[in-house]
């Protein structure tokens, strides 16, 4: 087994107690607002600060996550099928869901062929409004850190690689601190559903 492979198994391992924790804590808050699709975070998940890059060469780090509420999914634009559709029904809900000002990021988790330009493009090609965002390597382990998002990549025949990297959308609100993970499969009317019931608690000021 190779480190990089023992890593993304404890992170894994990590992701899932969280979660467990994170659904213990929601039913032990009656306050908590109730998600059909994910866990509300009852202590939100303040953030480290995060050093990237968008796809106009702009600096963006966790200040710039601060005022508006955003959905956070982690991909690579050579993903051959769980991010493309994963951001088609983005699309989707952030056309139907109106939630004044909610963002929707796109981070990479492949640095080394995602360049501010292709990953930028990429996010736009499913709306015009997404954001996508790259870095060095050691800024792109440190979001995914920050995010407990697992990332390895995986050597495929004829020199060629792919990513295997967690799939769940994290719930950002105004004050930049993470408030609820869904998970997949992620169906466009109950996400909606729910960002709707969420929306009064993602306000810098709540």
């Amino acid at each position: 087994m190779t480190k990089r492979l023992s890593w993304l198994l404890v992170a894994i391992a990590a992701l899932s107690a969280a979660v467990a924790g994170f659904w213990l804590a929601r039913e032990l808050d009656s306050s908590a607002p109730r998600l059909a699709s994910g866990t509300w975070l009852s202590v939100p998940r303040t953030l480290a600060d995060i050093q990237l890059e968008d796809g106009d060469g702009h600096r963006f780090t966790t200040q710039n996550l601060q005022g508006k509420p955003s959905l956070v999914f982690f991909g690579f634009t050579h993903c051959p099928d769980v991010c493309p559709t994963t951001l088609v029904k983005l699309a989707q809900v952030k056309k139907t869901a109106a939630l004044a000002g909610l963002r929707v990021l796109f981070i990479t988790v492949d640095p080394q062929r995602d360049t501010p330009q292709a990953v930028g493009a990429y996010a736009h090609n499913f709306d015009p409004s997404f954001i996508g965002l790259t870095g060095d390597q050691a800024a792109i382990d440190q979001v995914t850190r920050a995010f407990a998002v697992a990332a390895v990549r995986v050597d495929l025949p004829g020199g060629d690689y792919t990513m295997d990297h967690s799939a769940q959308l994290f719930l950002v609100n105004s004050k930049a601190q993470i408030v609820g993970l869904f998970s997949p499969p992620f169906d466009t009317r109950i996400l909606t559903q729910d960002l709707l019931a969420v929306a009064p608690y993602l306000d810098a000021k709540s």
